[in-house]
């Protein structure tokens, strides 16, 4: 059993977030994940979860960002030494909670090659938009 917390962003977590982010591929400041963003999608309504053990190490993370209709659930990821435990689906459910008590849907984007989050995220409910690509320019 892992003993773990659910907490809300607090500044003083952004470096060993950035750092979570980078060694699990989910994202970072080289993708423009700053403080000031997070910041102001937090004032926007959104919400940055992070899942810490009890030495206090980040173990997960989920950003949830809304264009006032949908919940987008971005950097979501536990630490792979703390896979195949259930994490993912109790910060999954965390999320959901968040995202219906603001009164949105729920979307998402996955890898597709990634099996195992796929499944996650079916299992409660999710599912594929079809033939859509995501397309992004990240130049501003």
């Amino acid at each position: 059993m892992i003993n773990y917390k659910i907490i809300e962003y607090v500044p003083e977590y952004f470096d060993r977030i950035n750092q979570f982010w980078n060694e699990n591929g989910l994202g970072g400041s080289h993708r423009g994940d700053n403080v000031k963003i997070i910041k102001d999608t937090i004032s926007a309504g959104g919400h940055l979860i992070i899942m810490i053990d009890e030495q206090d190490a980040i173990i997960g993370t989920s950003w949830l960002t809304n264009d006032k209709r949908r919940t987008y659930i971005h950097h979501f990821g536990i630490k792979e030494s703390y896979r195949k435990r259930g994490l993912g689906s109790e910060l999954l459910e965390y999320c959901l909670k968040l995202a219906y008590a603001d009164g949105y849907q729920a979307k998402l984007e996955v890898h597709k090659d990634n099996a195992p989050a796929i499944r996650l995220y079916e299992n409660y409910g999710f599912k594929s938009l079809g033939d859509y690509d995501v397309l992004i320019k990240r130049d501003i």
